[in-house]
């Protein structure tokens, strides 16, 4: 099927009244928890990830995906009005966007972020349209070499792009692998690392995990921490950008939106570092660098197309190659695998009502996103003054619903709790969790995979050296482990000398 004639049966999907409600449910929410300070997309997914298990994968995914790509959207306003970012990949628009709401210039401000984020958002999805059938076709000369090798790249790569310690990131990925073989063996049906407990034996689910990890340990690190929210008094006028705004930003949202996309295909880069590295071409490229961090509008409407355009990139190896680019995109790949669909190459073919239906959904979300944005900022502003001693209780309830009624089951309320509290402990000590959400989903897949190999093989490693894909793959994977040995060998001689 051509990418227009799959548009055309994706925006059927979309277009139908439950599509579009589940859309609109979506983009509202992750609006709402982008300008939230303190909960995040991974958070927010987890918390909704049960309710959805009760409509069909289609719809599903459009909320779920709207949730992701609109928290994109709303921490922008959180950052320009209070100077605290909504969400991690909005720190840098609070250099600009409040300095110029200081300024008195926070509507034209808002406006930029929301139409630059538009304007990101339709050139995203436009990229993911094309890119995501062409790579699906190249991975259906994929085996099960080429995926083990692939998967292990992609944990490679997560763990050296990673903001802290290579070591912790690779601690954190093998802790995750070794959590996604506990329960019965797929071939054996022998229990592996269950101790007789019943729970256990099913496997660890992604759900409570997640849920602990994102929502449980966000509520334990905020208990008693306070945050000064200095939200702005003067009235906000003039949304829409005047022409020389629009002459000053153009250009930083082109730039911006084919930078994010870009960056967002690849494994583990994550819209921080490119909302970074967007800010920093800008300045580079601006006629007047001295400008920005006192007000310059090139700083809020480069980062803000950049942080948009790289949700969508996201989507595009999650869809096309099954793997996911972050934790936010391998909680999506869960909730497919739970409805018993395989995110990669065959998804277009066996269910292209999901691929086209998530794809133009995100189109009709992009409308509704701009069209909420800019009207609902005041009542943005009263949901700031919202004091967290509501909010998080109210966060902690949907956890435990959430938890419970995925299975009826109180050991998934015990081990969410569990990872609740691990969870705290990671980010106390500065360990990320994503590397271990990575490699817990990816784990019974690699697994799968290498025994697969092995099969066909009879057992001979050498499958893995003589297929030229899974060598280029193997390859990527031992540069990114080897090369902070390397840069660390100078300053090891220093130190001995």
């Amino acid at each position: 099927m051509d990418a227009i004639g799959g548009i055309i049966q994706g925006f059927a999907v979309a277009l139908t009244l439950k599509g579009l409600a589940f859309c609109f449910i979506g983009v509202l929410l992750g609006t709402l928890v982008g300008v939230l300070p303190g909960i995040g997309p991974a958070a927010a997914i987890s918390l909704l990830l049960p309710a959805t298990f009760r409509t069909d994968p289609a719809s599903s995914m459009i909320m779920l995906a709207g949730l992701y790509y609109g928290v994109m959207y709303g921490g922008s306003t959180t950052s320009i009005l209070v100077n605290i970012p909504g969400e991690a990949a909005s720190v840098v628009t609070c250099f600009d966007g409040y300095q110029m709401a200081r300024q008195g210039k926070a509507g034209p401000a808002l406006g930029v972020a929301a139409l630059g984020s538009f304007f990101a958002g339709t050139v995203g999805v436009i990229g993911l349209m094309f890119l995501a059938p062409l790579l699906a076709s190249f991975a259906l000369l994929f085996g099960a070499p080429e995926y083990f090798s692939l998967m292990l790249m992609s944990m490679t790569l997560v763990t050296y792009l990673s903001r802290g310690s290579q070591l912790k990131a690779l601690m954190m990925a093998a802790l995750g692998l070794i959590l996604g073989s506990i329960g019965l063996d797929a071939v054996t049906a022998k229990p592996r690392f269950t101790y007789d407990i019943l729970v256990l034996r099913d496997g660890i689910g992604i759900v409570p995990v997640v849920m602990g990890l994102f929502g449980i340990s966000e509520i334990l690190q905020n208990v008693g921490a306070t945050m000064d929210r200095e939200i702005l008094k003067s009235k906000i006028e003039h949304l829409l950008p005047t022409r020389k705004d629009w002459q000053d930003s153009a250009m930083p949202m082109a730039r911006g939106s084919l930078l994010g996309f870009f960056l967002g295909v690849l494994p583990g880069l994550g819209p921080v570092i490119a909302t970074f590295l967007s800010y920093g071409m800008e300045k580079r490229l601006s006629k007047h660098p001295e400008k920005f961090g006192s007000g310059a509008i090139e700083g809020v409407a480069g980062p803000e197309a950049c942080n948009n355009a790289v949700a969508s990139g996201n989507f595009v190896p999650m869809l096309s190659l099954g793997i996911p680019a972050n934790a936010v995109m391998a909680m999506l790949l869960g909730a497919l695998a739970i409805y018993g669909i395989q995110p990669g190459p065959l998804l277009i073919k066996e269910h292209p009502n999901i691929f086209w239906g998530l794809i133009a959904s995100m189109y009709v979300g992009n409308v509704m996103l701009l069209i909420l944005n800019l009207p609902l900022i005041p009542l943005w502003v009263q949901v700031l003054k919202i004091p967290y001693g509501i909010l998080y209780p109210v966060i902690l309830l949907f956890c435990l619903i959430g938890s419970y009624s995925l299975n009826n089951n109180i050991g998934d309320v015990i081990i969410m709790w569990f990872f609740g509290v691990f969870g705290f402990l990671l980010k106390k000590f500065q360990f990320e969790p994503a590397p271990l959400v990575l490699a817990l989903v990816l784990g019974p897949m690699l697994e799968d995979n290498l025994r697969q190999s092995l099969i066909i093989s009879q057992g001979n490693f050498s499958i893995f050296i003589t297929r030229p894909l899974s060598v280029a793959f193997l390859v990527v994977s031992a540069s990114a482990l080897l090369f902070p040995l390397l840069k660390l060998r100078p300053r090891l001689r220093e130190t001995t000398e």
